[in-house]
């Protein structure tokens, strides 16, 4: 009873080193809350910094030209109007621009995706007997500037008869886009464990199988990353499409912005409504798969 007794009177003073440690804990996380707070403001300010151009024109596009000019870009509509839209999209030929770049991001992009992973998987994880030339072929496909290989596509296709013809666009646009997307998707092949390849040859998987059946269901966000990624690039394409594209019928979002832009250039509202138009698919692929995109680009570094 008396030890008993005794453990009860001390048990208060027991506990007060778990109370100075929960204390000094408590102290030591108030510079991490003040920073984390810090940092939070800082990337507020830069997200409202980097969302403002897009507010701007989007209230631009949204409010008469009488209004713009009337009390300036930077005041608050007093009116506003959906005509803006309706006037860049007849003016502007968007219905013939959006079919030519569907079309070359439909075929393009799925396309350069498959055999971007086809040789991204064979330089990752087969022994290949020409590997290191391919390799280096890839990284001279990175270094090459575009301008440059300007003049010789243009003749080669006009020698093929596929100049001033959207699906002759799909060669060069494969040929700038694949070494990129090899580079991304190696990477991250190599951070898949070998012995899941080991036990799907041990089970008589060939690498056609290995190839569809494990690694690219393993790879989705990795490949979803590099969809996007590859298709903001094509729809945003410009130099190989204005230089290869002569015809209105044929030609593509940005080279029909430019002409579009002569043709409003004194009306901002009208432009401002034919940029959001342009750039309104991007806008929307983007915010649905995102959390694919931050998964493809994280996975390597959590990985292995």
């Amino acid at each position: 009873m008396s030890t008993f007794a005794e453990g009860a009177e001390l048990s208060p003073v027991s506990a007060l080193p778990d109370a100075h440690i929960a204390a000094s804990d408590e102290l030591g996380d108030r510079p991490k809350r003040k920073g984390g707070i810090g940092m939070t403001i800082i990337l507020a300010l830069v997200a409202l910094l980097w969302i403002s151009p897009l507010v701007l024109l989007v209230v631009t596009a949204l409010r008469p030209l009488s209004d713009f000019v009337a009390n300036g870009p930077l005041a608050w509509p007093q009116e506003w109007t959906l005509q803006n839209f309706a006037d860049a999209w007849g003016v502007g030929n968007f219905a013939t621009t959006y079919r030519n770049s569907a079309f070359l991001l439909i075929l393009k992009v799925p396309l350069g995706v498959l055999i971007s992973a086809m040789l991204a998987f064979a330089l990752a994880k087969l022994r290949l007997r020409f590997g290191a030339a391919i390799m280096f072929a890839v990284f001279l496909g990175l270094t090459i500037p575009i301008y440059i290989t300007i003049v010789p596509v243009f003749v080669l296709l006009r020698s093929m008869g596929a100049v001033d013809s959207v699906p002759g666009l799909v060669g060069p646009y494969l040929a700038f886009g694949i070494p990129f997307e090899v580079l991304v998707l190696q990477s991250f092949f190599r951070q898949l464990p070998d012995e899941l390849i080991e036990a799907a040859k041990m089970d008589g998987a060939g690498p056609w199988r290995i190839f569809f059946t494990l690694i690219l269901p393993l790879s989705t966000p990795a490949l979803v990353t590099v969809l996007i990624l590859d298709a903001v690039a094509t729809w945003n394409e410009f130099l190989f499409a204005l230089i290869l594209l002569s015809s209105d019928a044929h030609k593509t979002i940005p080279v029909g912005l430019l002409n579009f832009q002569g043709q409003f250039a004194n009306n901002n509202t009208g432009l401002a409504a034919g940029i959001l138009i342009a750039v309104v698919p991007i806008l929307i692929a983007y915010i649905f798969l995102q959390r694919w995109i931050v998964g493809g680009l994280t996975a390597g570094a959590t990985k292995g």
